[in-house]
């Protein structure tokens, strides 16, 4: 996804993110126009984010407005999936070792 976002110039949106001004009223016409530009990129990026994904990722994000917040979700998420698959896989390691036969072991012996 960092490709799509990088080729739409929204990288920074999705990595950085932004701040929402305390008082917008006290704003130039141009910090306006910026703040509106970054809104705006924003909303392009979280809609990219949600065209990406599958039922269940998008449910945990779905409350989300902004794309960093939405971001930093699925890259937490993803880091806990690779947490899960290397534990799963160091049971089964385990599992596998406990069922080698053992070289001085018959066949009759390692099934009983």
């Amino acid at each position: 996804m960092k490709a799509i976002f990088g080729a739409h110039g929204l990288w920074n949106v999705v990595e950085i993110g932004y701040e929402e001004p305390a008082d917008e009223g006290a704003l130039s016409v141009t910090e306006l126009a910026a703040l509106q530009q970054r809104r705006s990129g924003d909303q392009s990026a979280l809609s990219i984010i949600h065209q990406g994904l599958d039922d269940e990722m998008f449910e945990k994000i779905a409350n989300e407005s902004k794309a960093k917040n939405a971001w930093d979700i699925l890259k937490n998420s993803a880091v806990r999936v690779d947490k899960v698959k290397k534990v799963r896989l160091h049971t089964l390691r385990a599992e596998f070792e406990s069922l080698l036969m053992k070289e001085n072991e018959s066949i009759s012996d390692y099934f009983t």
